[in-house]
């Protein structure tokens, strides 16, 4: 789980809607959350789906909107993760912007190979995870993206279970090689997920 460089302190479960009190309960509801988000999105997925940040602030929305109230929007605080700081909140809304110009809004509606599609989830996924544009739940955002990305190319997603204790590490070093525009780690990774 990622730190809060704000008032709030290390550690604190983040207020609900639902006034949940214990972690276990919460994880749950957010479990189901993105599960039924990805049902929903997948069984709606078509040629036409373009990949858009409002596209990816829904995902968030559906899938915590029945727990937080920041669902779908930036995060306003700043956060730290073993001891990575992810970009300042207030340039949450100008780097996403650049990823749609830059990234999303060049993603084809069909891919030649497998071989591109898999560079083209690398570097979405990485840069979501790099900007981390939410306070809770980017992790699943972009995995799920990422699955969705694969599936409307007609192929099963992405076994991000194989995601363990040893190839942990690795994943948090390529996501964070992202910041140097290194894609090439966390092409390994996806490579292997598929």
């Amino acid at each position: 789980m990622a730190r809060y460089l704000s008032s709030q302190g290390e550690g604190e479960m983040l207020p609900n809607l639902l006034n949940l009190q214990d972690k276990e309960t919460i994880d749950l509801s957010e479990f189901e959350g993105f599960l039924l988000t990805e049902l929903s999105l997948t069984e709606k997925l078509s040629g036409r789906t373009k990949f858009t940040v409002k596209y990816i602030k829904g995902i968030h929305k559906l899938a915590l909107g029945h727990l937080y109230s920041f669902a779908g929007k930036y995060r306003t605080v700043n956060m730290t993760k073993g001891g990575f700081l992810f970009p300042s909140a207030q340039y949450i809304a100008y780097n996403m912007d650049v990823f749609e110009k830059e990234i999303l809004s060049c993603l084809p509606n069909r891919y030649e190979s497998k071989e591109v599609l898999i560079k083209d989830i690398a570097r979405v996924h990485g840069e979501l995870l790099f900007i981390h544009p939410f306070r809770e739940g980017n992790g699943r955002t972009a995995r799920l993206l990422a699955n969705l990305m694969v599936r409307k190319q007609g192929y099963e997603g992405l076994n991000f279970e194989l995601i363990d204790n040893k190839l942990f590490p690795r994943y948090v070093a390529a996501v964070q090689a992202v910041a140097d525009k290194d894609y090439s780690k966390i092409e390994r990774i996806i490579r292997l997920l598929f």
